[in-house]
């Protein structure tokens, strides 16, 4: 028993190592199993140690090139401590400021973190995370087929689908752009489709607000075209105004 806080504090500073310095991950996979059954058998309320070791170092870890067994444990950590903390909020914060924007496979399995944690969150602790919607609709719209198809595939869970529609005048004005861009022009079908049913969700549920989404996206659909006619025009008329000059200047030196 007397050990047990030196044991925490050693092994926190090998994660505290991997994360800040060294970046080489052998044990960090094994350290993570035995951190998820400790943390299971933790008594309530937690010490602050514990909130500290999921900000500085367990989500910190999920940003490092390490095999996708150690991010998938990290994930499993993070978890626990989520259901234990109720940190809902700062492990979406915390997974949002790493997102893997350029590493599809890594998206993907940063999509499937998400919605474990939306899943392991209640409704009463839910009012900060929605405002982070914007990730999700990023990916919603990838071109990666895969990445847009597991963030579409968040409405199929009936717990996140509950809390998306209790917070539907949040999160429909987010992601509306990116669903009817899929379902208009998106390569891959599978993603027309799923958009499609989740537009329907939408719509089925709310239809007043989808209507003020849709005209708003009309609206700014109407204003970039106007926009980019402009643009065209003035591009144009330099270009027009170049040749002019062209020819002006070859004629008078002939």
């Amino acid at each position: 028993m007397v050990h047990r806080p030196f044991i925490r504090k050693a092994i926190n500073n090998i994660f505290y190592r991997f994360v800040f310095e060294t970046e080489k991950h052998n044990g960090i996979a094994e350290l993570l199993e035995i951190l998820g059954s400790i943390i299971n058998g933790f008594a309530l309320p937690l010490k602050e140690e514990h909130k500290l070791f999921l900000v500085r170092a367990l989500i910190r870890s999920t940003n490092q090139n390490v095999l996708p067994c150690t991010i998938s444990n990290c994930h499993t950590v993070s978890l626990s401590l989520l259901r234990r903390l109720q940190l809902a909020d700062t492990v979406i914060r915390g997974l949002l400021k790493y997102w893997p924007i350029t590493n599809s496979s890594k998206e993907v399995m940063f999509l499937g973190e998400l919605e474990e944690v939306l899943e392991a969150t209640q409704q009463q602790n839910s009012r900060g995370v929605w405002c982070h919607f914007s990730s999700d609709r990023r990916c919603l719209c990838s071109s990666h087929f895969q990445v847009a198809e597991r963030a579409l595939f968040l409405w199929n869970n009936d717990h996140i689908e509950g809390l998306i529609k209790q917070n539907s005048k949040v999160i429909l004005p987010i992601i509306f752009p990116a669903l009817e861009r899929n379902t208009k022009g998106h390569w891959n079908q599978a993603v027309q489709s799923l958009s499609l049913n989740v537009r329907k969700i939408f719509m089925d549920h709310d239809p007043t607000l989808f209507e003020e989404c849709r005209k708003k996206f009309e609206e700014a659909e109407a204003q970039e075209a106007s926009v980019r006619s402009k643009r065209e025009a003035i591009w144009k008329r330099l270009e027009e105004i170049a040749l002019s000059k062209s020819t002006q200047g070859s004629s008078t030196s002939s």
